[in-house]
Order: C-alpha cells, then structure tokens, then sequence
C-alpha cells in the first residue's frame, strides 16, 4: 500500500540529495502518514484512517462526521 493521507490526498514528494561534493542522488521526502482510530457516533463503530499529521488537524476543526461524509462522496471505503 502507497504512502498517501486518506483525507487530505497527500503523498511522497521527490527531488535530489545533494551531497558537500554536489552530487546528485534522487530521495523521497514522505508524509507522516498515522493510522487513527476515530468513534463515529453516527454509526456506532470505531472507523480506521491513514492520515497525516495535517489529516488529523482537519478531521479535528472540521469533525469526523463530515470528513467520512466527504470521503464516501470520493468514493472511498471507510
């Protein structure tokens, strides 16, 4: 499974190392991907996410009903 944040689609970017002699090697920077578990009252079930560190500061201003609400309307399983 790819590295990716479930709500807010980030994934690994890619660029060059540059080593003190300047010499280029390619490297990935990855996002701090954490699987969470969050109560959904609505449901009254435990839902799992892979979400980054900035996944879990939207799914706490804007709720957890309204964020699985947006990634059901993606098309995404939860």
């Amino acid at each position: 499974m790819s590295v990716r944040c479930q709500v807010t689609g980030r994934v690994p970017g890619h660029g060059k190392q540059v080593s003190h002699s300047q010499q280029r090697t390619s490297r990935r920077w990855l996002p701090n991907v954490q699987r969470r578990r969050y109560w959904l009252p609505s449901e009254q079930r435990w839902v799992r996410l892979r979400v980054s560190a900035k996944g879990v500061g939207t799914i706490d201003r804007r709720g957890i009903e309204a964020v699985v609400a947006e990634l059901r309307a993606r098309g995404e399983r939860v």
